[in-house]
């Protein structure tokens, strides 16, 4: 597997500069296209099958302005992404939630580079379970970027949560264009009390199967935690750790996300950029 389409979400955040900036700088190292996708938060329901909003001239002149601020947004990203050194670049103005229309566009890629929910921020049209709701729907890898902070690297130094479910499975397999780039590579392997006493096999077997694929993972100890969540942002932060991969867990119905306290945990919490597969 290789990233050979990406990405970004944009908007008129002071978070999109430095999204658009990691994005550009992945695209670059893994010679892929990058597309930045500007929501403009009308609902693409409100057309299907044909339909028409209601004639109101206000309505209309309301959807041209949110058309016109993605398209700003668009524009505004353009000279970061050539300042990355990226020579090419497609601006996708997308007629929709940016829920919907980024997990829509993810589909179509390899990544998609999101932000974490800011409670602070007021970006028009993003609701507050916006990363988990592409991961859980998209059906491809999120790369969330935190809303404080900079990050001079992302990949370099990456752990690994394993636990040997299916999300994790996917995350790691998602996450190889990463690791076979990285300089270092650690597993944590996290045993809750009452956990499977040969669970360590597991971490020697992933350790095996990312041999073979060129990745030199260094496996960490066995910590039994009842809060795996504080404990792997913990790990991470004590490791030196750039970029987090892990499994998304929980489900989506409607517009609600019921989600494990382990994915709970690290998006409210997140400081380095975690990349989540479900």
């Amino acid at each position: 597997m290789a990233y050979k389409t990406i990405v970004v979400q944009l908007d008129d955040s002071s978070h999109s500069v430095e999204r658009t900036r990691i994005a550009a700088a992945l695209a670059r190292a893994h010679d892929a296209h990058l597309i930045g996708a500007a929501a403009t938060g009308i609902s693409r329901y409100a057309f299907q099958g044909g339909a028409t909003l209601p004639p109101d001239p206000n309505l209309a002149i309301h959807i041209e302005q949110l058309r016109e601020r993605a398209g700003r947004v668009l524009d505004q990203a353009e000279p970061l992404v050539l300042a990355e050194g990226l020579p090419t670049f497609e601006k996708r103005l997308v007629d929709d939630d940016a829920s919907g229309g980024l997990s829509e566009l993810a589909r179509y890629s390899d990544l998609v580079v999101i932000g974490q929910f800011d409670p602070a921020a007021t970006v028009a049209m993003t609701l507050s379970d916006f990363p988990e709701y592409v991961v859980f729907t998209g059906g491809r890898p999120a790369l969330i970027i935190p809303h404080t902070g900079t990050f001079a690297t992302v990949g370099n130094r990456v752990l690994v949560a394993w636990d040997g479910g299916r999300s994790a499975t996917r995350a790691v397999t998602d996450a190889l264009p990463f690791l076979r780039q990285a300089e270092l590579v650690q597993v944590a392997l996290f045993n809750q009390p009452g956990a499977d006493a040969s669970a360590p096999l597991a971490g020697e077997d992933i350790a095996l199967y990312l041999a073979r694929h060129g990745v030199r993972a260094e496996l960490l100890p066995n910590k039994p935690t009842d809060n795996v969540g504080d404990a792997l942002l913990s790990l991470a932060a004590d490791l030196g750790t750039d970029l987090i991969v892990m499994g998304g867990y929980g489900h989506s119905r409607f517009r609600e996300i019921l989600l494990g306290g382990v994915t709970r945990t690290v998006l409210t919490a997140m400081t380095i950029p975690v990349l989540m597969s479900h």
